[in-house]
């Protein structure tokens, strides 16, 4: 097959099932061509991609609120697709990307394929309007502008049909991943000079409004002061960088609160003895699939996909969904007791091998497949 896979947000969870599915189609003998905005792009993530040695990777500049300029930007993929193609398939990752890839492109038909990687409507905080409007596009683009749209969780799945889309337009295909490697423990630790007897609980992804890394500060000032052991590391860069950076430093902790671009969020894992993601919202997470993957144990909020790979009180903590950081600190205060994280981490390790790569792959690929039969 022919693909053409696009993404707007270049990093992060999206940016890793990206690479994750270019390379595998290509190591499947397909044709793989990648288009990517450099516009919001990690530069560990551009380097990956290049490195793939994928049939194009071209760059397109998208900005992720809509605008004038997304004129632009769609002009460009079509550009790429006389270009490049013909393809069989674009599939579109992301709201922007996947609008700009489903609205017909130049040439012949091509089956139009969208990852959301969380609709924009599930975050609690848009408010009514905002709900109406981008549920609205998103309801008309599904029906009219797409042959399949694959959700990553049953939770994203019962979304999408309350926003009103057609049930045999919707497919369900769970994000997967490799393991992690677990021989970098100790030279995360030396390299940011946290001790190898401390706690460490672990945040990675993309600094920004739907991660909540302001509520994981404030709930570690709360933590801190009652586990003089415990440290957080935070792995991620994105919009609200310096914001963060601004509260580490009033925090009265920052000694022990470590935010770095150092190390791969799956080279993390290794470091960190459990997993703190206080997201306002999600699809399926890749970093929660990478911890339970890694087998530690979590304190995640209750929303899409958590409660797939979090038993609550056996491989971790979910809690609820607001800013009211006495509860993630309160969960958090859970596992620093040391039989019970010992438990926890029994528990997460017996469910370590449900999420795998390749099946994410082989049921993407069954898709693709069918659109075209």
């Amino acid at each position: 097959m022919r693909l053409m896979e696009v993404l707007e947000p270049s990093g992060g969870g999206s940016g890793r099932h990206f690479i994750d599915l270019c390379r595998g189609m290509q190591a499947r003998g397909h044709i793989v061509h990648a288009v990517y905005s450099p516009v919001r792009a990690e530069e560990r993530f551009v380097e990956e991609l290049r490195g793939l040695g994928l049939a194009g990777v071209h760059s397109v500049p998208m900005a992720r609120s809509p605008g004038p300029s997304d004129l632009a930007a769609w002009r460009s993929l079509n550009a790429v697709v006389r270009r490049a193609g013909p393809f069989d398939i674009i599939h579109g990752h992301s709201s922007k990307a996947g609008a700009l890839s489903r609205l017909r492109l130049s040439g012949r038909p091509i089956a139009r394929v969208y990852t959301p990687h969380a609709f924009r409507t599930m975050d609690p905080g848009l408010g009514n309007l905002g709900r109406k409007i981008y549920g609205s596009i998103e309801r008309l683009l599904a029906r009219a502008f797409t042959e399949r749209l694959i959700c990553v969780s049953a939770d994203e799945y019962a979304h999408a049909r309350a926003l009103g889309m057609p049930r045999e337009k919707l497919s369900i295909v769970v994000n997967g991943v490799g393991t992690p490697p677990t021989d970098m423990r100790e030279a995360v630790r030396s390299a940011l000079a946290i001790p190898a007897d401390a706690l460490v609980f672990g945040f990675v992804g993309r600094l920004c409004h739907q991660k909540a890394p302001e509520r994981l500060i404030a709930a570690f000032q709360l933590l801190a002061a009652r586990a003089p052991n415990a440290y957080l590391l935070m792995v991620g860069t994105g919009e609200m960088e310096d914001t963060v950076r601004q509260r580490i430093a009033a925090s009265g902790f920052a000694d022990r609160i470590c935010l770095t671009t150092r190390f791969t969020g799956p080279q993390a894992m290794a470091a960190i003895d459990a997993l703190a993601m206080p997201s306002r919202y999600e699809a399926m997470s890749y970093v929660m699939l990478e911890a339970a993957a890694a087998g530690k144990p979590m304190v995640l909020t209750d929303v899409g996909g958590a409660s797939m790979v979090l038993k609550d009180g056996e491989n971790g903590v979910l809690v609820e969904n607001d800013d009211n950081p006495e509860r993630l600190a309160a969960a958090m205060l859970h596992l620093t007791d040391t039989d019970r994280l010992a438990s926890h981490t029994r528990a997460a390790l017996a469910r370590s091998h449900d999420y795998g790569l390749d099946r994410m792959i082989s049921e993407t690929e069954a898709i693709y497949r069918g659109l075209i039969a």
